[in-house]
């Protein structure tokens, strides 16, 4: 599904969702302007093509024990298919690591990192992601304050 076939309807459901992910049908029904059966049909549309990716609890880091973020910047020696491959395999399987966005810039990939304190931190970094083949460098930047977080995505440019 592409932007253009979202209707204002569709739009106002998903800003809907993002505020509120638990709310019945009834009640994004009256948010958005229609029926309860209208809203589940469109929620299964919007479901089966992928413009809804799933549902999920978003839980507070600090509040299971997480009092650590960081951010890590970590370069490779090479970038043959193989050890890129690798390296992306091996990020995946690591719960601590919450993102991983291969960019542009100095560094090949950014990393959001979640640990218990500096000390489980340093201990990842040493015995796990530095010791991955091909990993050339990591420089990390632990997060002092949170200023703003969200999982809202701005919906104010899609026609409808």
């Amino acid at each position: 599904m592409k932007p253009a076939d979202l209707d204002v309807f569709d739009i106002r459901l998903l800003a809907a969702l993002q505020a509120a992910g638990r709310a019945p049908n009834a009640q994004l029904a009256d948010s958005v302007g229609l029926s309860a059966s209208q809203v589940s049909r469109r929620l299964a549309r919007l479901e089966e093509t992928g413009v809804i990716a799933g549902y999920a609890a978003l839980l507070r880091p600090e509040a299971v024990g997480l009092s650590v973020t960081a951010f890590s910047n970590i370069s490779l020696e090479r970038h043959s298919d193989t050890l890129v491959r690798n390296f992306q395999q091996s990020v995946t399987a690591r719960p601590e690591i919450l993102e991983c966005w291969s960019v542009t810039g100095e560094a090949d990939f950014v990393l959001r990192i979640v640990a218990a304190d500096l000390k489980a931190f340093a201990d990842f970094m040493m015995l796990h992601l530095l010791r991955l083949p091909g990993v050339r460098s990591a420089r990390s930047s632990i997060v002092l304050h949170r200023i703003k977080q969200t999982t809202a995505l701005p919906l104010d440019h899609v026609g409808g």
